[in-house]
């Protein structure tokens, strides 16, 4: 890779405000290009542009929205033009956002958790869910083969692999590893022409995890974690990528107030 490739970094903040240190911690360490950012828990107004500018940041495409848990933003050192946002959330929470930036497509994606009950009849959250994740196939399927050098990433709320999960077995009938979500979020990926950077880097018997539970004492001493964070490629711009640079960022789930996710990132050749 040249100077002129991009670190790419996509991390659930479980808020922007309150984990803003930690957020600039990270930046004054890795020095990203560009981090895109699920769950910001903030309106648009509300985001803290300032302290972005100050990290080196300062261009920026925020989808913020009032009183929810959603919001996703992209931050950037270099400048962005913001696209169209994929109509993939039939409630209209702000779960998507997507820009160009160094020639490159970059989608940023927060999918619906889906609840705890995994039947889409007694649970509309776990139906809106699934319909998410038909409509990111379809979308996404539609511009399949177009030769974009299109880069998905995001908290994806679905661990699609058996070792996604600390246990294949105890976690099948749990949400984000229930059979109905990984097949039909591996359908998707098919769909959209996406390469699953991780699993494409790392064999399928590797266990990877990028999220771990509030609720565990001491979640590195028990690591039962799993994979619900995403970095998905098109052919073209899977083939700009430096497959040696993929890395969970472990130490920031650890330390002050942190979020329940790792950052996870990437370095891609601009074309």
């Amino acid at each position: 890779m040249t100077k002129n490739a991009l670190q790419i970094v996509s991390w659930n903040i479980n808020s922007v405000r309150l984990r803003l240190p930690n957020i600039e911690a990270f930046v004054a360490d890795e020095n990203p290009d560009v981090i895109c950012f699920q769950e910001i828990k903030c309106q648009n107004a509300e985001f803290p542009e300032k302290a972005f500018k100050q990290m080196g940041l300062p261009h920026l495409a925020v989808h913020g929205q009032r009183g929810g848990h959603h919001g996703v933003a992209i931050a950037s050192k270099h400048p962005v033009e913001i696209l169209e946002t994929p109509p993939l959330c039939r409630e209209g929470h702000a779960r998507v956002n997507a820009v160009k930036v160094a020639g490159m497509e970059l989608h940023n994606i927060y999918l619906p958790a889906g609840g705890d009950t995994p039947d889409p009849v007694a649970n509309d959250k776990f139906a809106h869910k699934l319909d998410f994740v038909d409509r990111l196939g379809q979308h996404y399927g539609e511009r399949a083969g177009d030769g974009a050098a299109r880069i998905l990433v995001g908290d994806l709320n679905i661990a699609p692999h058996p070792s996604d999960v600390w246990s294949h077995k105890q976690l099948l009938k749990i949400v984000s590893h229930t059979p109905v979500e990984t097949d039909a979020l591996e359908a998707a990926r098919a769909a959209g022409g996406f390469t699953d950077l991780a699993r494409h880097i790392h064999d399928d018997d590797q266990r990877l995890y990028s999220w771990w539970s509030y609720r565990a004492k001491d979640w590195a001493a028990s690591n039962k974690g799993r994979r619900l964070d995403h970095i998905w490629t098109t052919d073209a711009a899977t083939a700009l990528t430096d497959m040696d640079s993929y890395r969970v960022h472990l130490g920031y789930r650890g330390g002050w107030k942190p979020s329940d996710h790792a950052p996870i990132s990437i370095k891609v050749q601009a074309p």
